[in-house]
């Protein structure tokens, strides 16, 4: 491919990613992660053309031209200060963090004035195929010469190239990942704290169930930190998520105070501030990102015999509507820049408000069925605390709550995480079918 040497400093899952992809393009990797990985990751590479791991970051940044830090965001700081000084004489330099505020603060902070700085963001996870994928490049302090380079680097993984400043970046990925992950934080917080396996009761088995389901047992089946770094490091995130939980509990209040009215007229505003738009648009261009098929399809329960479907209240994706219209959040703004579990999750809150009979059936659940009231009063907990923990900076507290519902789910990731992926698979090839035509 070129001359040009890429580092990779981290090999979690997402920089073996980046080291394979760059690696199997022609790119010669230079590579590493902590002293005591070293053996391990000599023995996983060992077979692998064009990639070579060294023991620590001092090594990989005076020999390579593009660095990727690809790090915790609440470790970067540390990372850049012991390697940064090391980095070769007019390389390019950048992360792979979620959140670009510490991250461009520990580049100013602790790089050479003499690197240029080029950042980047792959909005998917390692178990994703990053083609077709946002991808942001963020072009700090860099000449286009040094920037074109990154994106020819970069251009092996197939991604869409998004271009974006470090500020619009933390504001886009508050907007469509730090609410979303707090939703399915706190449903998993919930079917925990009331001792379920939602896929065995019939009432959560199929439609937006298998969604809400397979996407939670996804997200606690990855590392903790990937969920606290957006929401606790990104200035954006905090204010979010306090709205999400402020939204859950006052619909909640609503529900159990009987106030269908008010409630009514509180969803409808929503439903107006978010979805209205699309209502005065064209046949083609308000197509559901979802249908009832695709919904059905993937689940980890047996769908009961009867066709009879029961009914929910749906009080996470009424808040989630609440939330975006709260914070003056329309998301179809930013779904260049989205996420595949984002586009499920606005897929499934779309499916609900722009389908007026099943809005009103919700509404009346909500006030007239007390079937999910213990589900919902341990959801409105949950939310709340998630909230609390991230407004206090609790990265330990949050860790710990975190790690207690992932053990009580860990047995079915396997099989969640399989079904999970071909859901997203299926829906993203639905969707790109949908966009050609």
């Amino acid at each position: 491919m070129g001359d040009a040497v890429v580092g990779i400093i981290g090999m979690g899952d997402m920089g073996k990613m980046y080291t394979r992809r760059l690696s199997e393009a022609g790119w010669r990797v230079h590579a590493c992660d902590v002293p005591d990985k070293y053996d391990s990751l000599c023995d996983d590479f060992k077979d692998t053309e064009n990639v070579e791991i060294f023991k620590n970051g001092h090594f990989v940044s005076r020999s390579s031209d593009y660095i990727i830090y690809s790090v915790e965001a609440r470790n970067i700081d540390a990372v850049v200060a012991a390697y940064g000084p090391s980095t070769k004489m007019g390389a390019i330099v950048g992360g792979q963090t979620s959140c670009k505020a510490p991250e461009i603060a520990a580049f100013e902070r602790h790089l050479p004035k003499d690197v240029e700085i080029v950042s980047c963001h792959s909005l998917h996870g390692p178990g994703v195929n990053p083609k077709g994928q946002p991808l942001v490049l963020i072009k700090h302090r860099a000449s286009d010469a040094s920037f074109d380079l990154v994106e020819r680097i970069l251009s092996c993984l197939g991604s869409k190239h998004v271009k974006l400043t470090a500020d619009q970046h933390d504001r886009i990925t508050a907007d469509t990942q730090a609410v979303t992950h707090a939703a399915f934080l706190s449903m998993g917080t919930a079917w925990a704290a009331n001792k379920q396996f939602p896929w065995e009761i019939p009432r959560y088995v199929g439609g937006i169930e298998n969604v809400k389901i397979n996407i939670t047992l996804r997200i606690y089946s990855n590392k903790w930190h990937v969920y606290a770094g957006l929401a606790i490091l990104n200035p954006s995130a905090r204010k979010q998520i306090k709205q999400y939980a402020e939204s859950v509990t006052e619909l909640f209040k609503l529900m159990l105070g009987g106030h269908r009215e008010e409630l009514k007229a509180r969803i409808e505003s929503a439903r107006q501030a978010v979805f209205g738009h699309m209502e005065k648009r064209g046949d083609d261009e308000t197509e559901l990102l979802l249908n009832d098929e695709l919904l059905d399809r993937f689940s980890l329960g047996e769908k009961p015999e009867s066709k009879e479907r029961v009914r929910n209240n749906h009080l996470s994706l009424l808040a989630m509507v609440d939330c975006w219209w709260k914070l003056g959040i329309v998301p179809y703004d930013h779904m260049i820049c989205s996420t595949p579990l984002f586009r499920l999750w606005l897929g499934i809150t779309e499916y609900l408000f722009r389908n007026p009979a099943l809005l009103d059936e919700v509404i009346d659940t909500a006030i007239e069925d007390n079937t999910f009231r213990a589900d919902d009063l341990e959801f409105t907990f949950a939310a709340r605390d998630w909230s609390e923990r991230v407004s206090f900076g609790n990265m330990d507290g949050y860790k710990k709550k975190f790690e207690e519902i992932q053990s009580y789910f860990e047995p079915r990731f396997k099989e969640a995480t399989k079904v999970g992926n071909e859901m997203i698979k299926t829906i993203e090839e639905n969707l790109r079918s949908r966009q050609k035509s």
